[in-house]
């Protein structure tokens, strides 16, 4: 893990916990109605946890942790971040941020849901909830 990489997760999981709690919430309550531990229904994963994101308050406050992780970096940011993207996606595993800075892409995923792929040909991937939230941060 690179330096600016190692720097970008400190500085969401030291100065952004409640929101990585939110995003938790918000995926708990997607979840929450399954009968069982996983479902095939992808949109209404994606489309569930924005909706909860945004009624929660959480996607208009993930564009000013994207601006706090370039500022770890020690880049700047090239525009504005907004709620939408580029600079914000809802996918099916959770919420997306990206960034162009000067070193490359940064990429900050907080995974809510896991991707279960069968193996059976034909057969729709499954989504299931993870035990929390797992943030992945890249620069690509």
């Amino acid at each position: 893990m690179s330096h600016p990489v190692r720097a970008v997760r400190r500085r969401i999981l030291a100065e952004h916990a409640s929101i990585i709690d939110g995003i938790d919430a918000c995926a708990d309550a997607i979840a929450d109605p399954w009968d069982t531990s996983r479902t095939t229904d992808s949109d209404a994963v994606a489309d569930g946890l924005h909706r909860a994101l945004e009624e929660a308050g959480l996607l208009r406050l993930l564009p000013g942790v994207l601006a706090d992780a370039v500022d770890a970096t020690g880049s700047q940011l090239r525009a504005r971040p907004v709620p939408e993207p580029p600079s914000l996606v809802v996918t099916s595993r959770g919420p997306v941020l990206r960034a162009t800075i000067d070193p490359g892409r940064l990429v900050v995923r907080f995974d809510a849901f896991d991707v279960v792929r069968n193996a059976e040909p034909g057969q729709k991937p499954a989504y299931r909830r993870l035990d929390g939230i797992e943030l992945a941060v890249a620069l690509e």
